[in-house]
């Protein structure tokens, strides 16, 4: 009878608390968005099924000699795979929208008011009971305003290693959640004429012209703020790797097999952190909220200068493009040619939208430069 007591006390049933339980639907909940409505897969089936694992009692896979544990603490921790994230995103970029209409630069600059601006609300939470962020947590969290998970998880590690789960988890589930969070904001924005509005064909770049951008753009970080080096640095590289027509080979690897293998540990790692206990508090809460909207107030912004833009511009701009500028690549792109498309089926903005997508990342990254170095 003890044998059986025993072993009953070591089953799921027995030992599962009603947190854990809901922890691992929340997962669940992920899976089916990523399986069924096939938001950002990617992203949200690794997340959701380490959210699942994490949460198994007795299961040991965040505690010290478990899987979810080594992989937090030698990727995530450390820094490492969000810089190998960026080589990747560096070799998949073509950066030929950006050079080719320069001025997108600033719907990239704009949407990074997210960014500032949460800054301001994670600091005015403090006055609420149950809130004390730092200045750096509050910068960690506002940084979850540029939509870009690699550059939210480089900067926490740097200085606020405490909240790096909820913060992981909130960027990357704000990544996945474009294609519900940004339509709506850029409707309620724009009218429909602005959102027919057709762009200017691009020109043809020289090949000398693709390889001394991510030259130039390196050079320009060393110069002026070497703190987001670790961040751009990796970036040009990777873009560097896909312009030079030299090394295909190590091209094709990072746009595939290493960006692929890293996103499978990094949706692990980020969801290792969807434990129970870990993840339901209301500092984890607050932060979702922060973030949340933080990431609306980019995406507004990005429109509201778009808007700007093509009363100033000699060039037709879609505002919509603005919407662009957080640094979701390409996801906020293909969002902003869905919605163009809505009004005119034969309005193809995602080549144009590439332009502020990926002046965000840069965007991003230079934010997250300036917080390290106010901050660090």
């Amino acid at each position: 009878m003890q044998g059986v007591m025993t072993l009953w006390l070591d089953t799921g049933l027995a030992t599962v608390s009603w947190l854990q339980a809901l922890m691992m639907v929340i997962g669940g909940g992920l899976i089916y968005l990523a399986v069924a409505k096939e938001f950002e897969p990617l992203l949200l089936l690794p997340i959701g099924f380490g959210a699942v694992l994490s949460n198994i009692p007795n299961g040991g896979f965040n505690e010290p000699g478990g899987l979810l544990y080594y992989i937090y603490q030698v990727g995530i921790v450390s820094g490492v795979f969000p810089l190998l994230i960026f080589m990747g995103v560096g070799a998949l970029t073509d950066f030929g929208a950006l050079i080719a209409n320069p001025k997108t630069l600033l719907l990239g600059a704009a949407a990074q008011f997210g960014i500032f601006g949460t800054l301001l609300g994670a600091v005015l939470l403090n006055y609420l009971p149950g809130f004390d962020f730092t200045l750096k947590e509050a910068a960690s969290i506002a940084i979850i305003g540029g939509a870009d998970g690699p550059t939210a998880i480089f900067l926490t590690s740097r200085l606020a290693p405490d909240l790096l789960g909820a913060i992981a988890v909130a960027a990357y589930s704000y990544m996945a959640l474009v294609p519900v969070i940004q339509p709506p904001i850029m409707r309620a924005l724009t009218s429909p004429q602005e959102r027919a509005i057709r762009m200017n064909q691009l020109r043809v770049l020289s090949r000398l012209e693709r390889m001394i951008f991510p030259l130039l753009v390196l050079i320009l970080c060393i110069v002026f703020l070497p703190t987001a080096s670790p961040l751009i640095g990796m970036l040009c590289f990777g873009n560097l790797l896909r312009e030079s027509g030299v090394v295909e080979r190590l091209s094709r690897t990072a746009q595939n097999e290493l960006i692929n293998i890293v996103t499978i540990f990094l949706g692990l790692g980020v969801g290792s952190k969807l434990s129970a206990d870990k993840f339901l508090n209301l500092q984890t809460l607050g932060i979702l909220l922060l973030g949340a909207i933080a990431f609306a107030m980019g995406t507004a912004a990005g429109v509201l200068m778009g808007k700007l833009m093509n009363r100033l511009c000699h060039e037709p701009i879609n505002p919509l493009i603005g919407a662009a500028g957080v640094s979701a690549v390409p996801m906020s792109a293909r969002v902003v040619n869905k919605v163009g498309q809505e009004v005119d089926d034969q309005n193809f903005l995602l080549m144009h939208a590439m332009g502020p997508n990926v002046a965000g990342v840069l965007g991003s990254a230079v934010a997250a430069g300036v917080l390290l170095a106010l901050l660090k």
